[in-house]
């Protein structure tokens, strides 16, 4: 690294603000004892970001883990599936499943669900870059009606897999055995503990969130692009005003009951 011993504060700030990874590391080094306040106060978030990229880094490894001791075994294609859309009162039941590879990995990667609307964008169009296969499978709600949730996730659970049109070795899903696939592994929490199933969790409620804001332009006085279908105060109150539009379950009650709603 050339001398930069006599560099300005600004000028500090703003090499330290623009570097990265190994040239980023050598510039803290660099000014670790420089005593302007200005330079401490960019070693300080320098430090600091470098330290949220390690534990995300850490994580990220963690998250690919799984995958990366099935790939070690032999079983290389490795596919998650998740599921949203089980308790809503209204729009489709969605399945997606993904097969991602060894590298990248896909920075930001988590369970659907802790991430927000923006992020699960940005996400769902890294995985549909970098994935092997994925696919996203959308079960009407008269068809979960006429057959009844379990035999509809399963149904498409199994179109999820038929439809990445590859031959997984492995599918995890997330949850507790279902006994579905002959090589089925489940994972209680997989959407937060295993990239593929994440992946499938952030395919399925990015997809299925675009269905419902259509949904709501035919129905627009559901406000379908607020509450995504699912039984919240104001949407059963609308309900009770206006009565369902054929998007809704008949079978489902809110909160994801057994009981009928209509």
């Amino acid at each position: 690294m050339r001398d930069v011993s006599d560099l300005s504060v600004a000028a500090v700030r703003r090499l330290i603000s623009e570097a990265t990874g190994r040239r980023l590391a050598d510039l803290v080094a660099a000014y670790s004892d420089d005593v302007r306040p200005g330079v401490r106060d960019a070693v300080a978030t320098a430090s600091r970001r470098m330290e949220a990229e390690r534990a995300e880094q850490r994580r990220l490894s963690a998250l690919y883990r799984m995958e990366a001791a099935l790939r070690r075994s032999g079983e290389s294609l490795v596919a998650g599936i998740d599921e949203v859309g089980r308790g809503a009162i209204a729009g489709p039941l969605t399945v997606a499943a993904c097969v991602l590879p060894p590298k990248p990995a896909v920075l930001g990667l988590d369970d659907s669900k802790r991430l927000r609307p923006v992020q699960r964008e940005r996400i769902a169009l890294q995985v549909k870059e970098v994935a092997v296969a994925y696919s996203v499978v959308h079960v009407p709600a008269a068809v979960v009606d006429s057959h009844g949730l379990t035999s509809a996730l399963h149904h498409a659970m199994r179109r999820s897999i038929e439809s990445l049109g590859v031959e997984v070795a492995r599918v995890i899903i997330d949850g507790h055995p279902i006994g579905l696939f002959p090589n089925e592994s489940a994972v209680v929490g997989g959407d937060r503990k295993v990239a593929a199933v994440a992946a499938a969790s952030v395919l399925a409620k990015v997809e299925r969130d675009k269905l419902m804001c259509a949904l709501a332009d035919t129905y627009p006085q559901y406000g379908f692009e607020i509450h995504k279908g699912y039984g919240t105060a104001s949407h059963v109150a609308t309900l009770e005003a206006l009565g369902p539009c054929p998007e809704h379950r008949r079978s489902f009650a809110p909160g994801g009951g057994t009981g009928r709603l209509f």
